[in-house]
């Protein structure tokens, strides 16, 4: 399944922290992408219940004030996703039980975005040296992610 486009994803790792990362890894990287974010939906959508809300606000996801930093980080580098890509992957995941507001919708993009940025930089950190993205490297990387986001 191809979202958010090989090329797309291979310059960010590029731009976010000069990183090559190789085509078959690409694939890894927007599954990886895809279920957190599925993820996070799903814990903003217990957020909205507790609130007695049938709608997910952008407020009511967990975002970190490190993640909030690194998607304005993620924003600096003027790079976009496309939105429809994101709906139409999310679509074939299980339901969620409320749709997301306007805001939040509009706003996929740069939270999809901001987790492969999170996910170049963890990748860069643990082997500042090299230059292209390990197997062992990335599967380190999405661990990490995993028990942070």
């Amino acid at each position: 399944m191809k979202v958010y486009g090989a090329y797309k994803i291979e310059q960010l790792f590029k731009k976010a922290a000069g990183l090559q990362l190789s085509k078959n890894k690409v694939q890894e990287v927007e599954e990886k992408v895809d279920q957190i974010l599925y993820d996070l939906l799903v814990a903003a959508e217990e957020n909205a219940g507790y609130n007695n809300r049938d709608v997910v606000w952008l407020s009511d996801l967990p975002l970190t004030p490190a993640m909030k930093a690194s998607m304005k980080r993620f924003v600096e580098l003027e790079e976009a996703l496309d939105l429809q890509p994101i709906l139409d992957n999310l679509a074939i995941r299980p339901p969620l039980k409320y749709e997301m507001e306007v805001e939040l919708e509009k706003r996929l993009p740069e939270i999809v975005g901001t987790l492969i940025y999170v996910l170049a930089n963890i990748a860069k950190e643990l082997s500042p040296r090299d230059k292209t993205v390990s197997e062992d490297e990335l599967k380190r990387a999405f661990r990490i992610l995993d028990l942070t986001v």
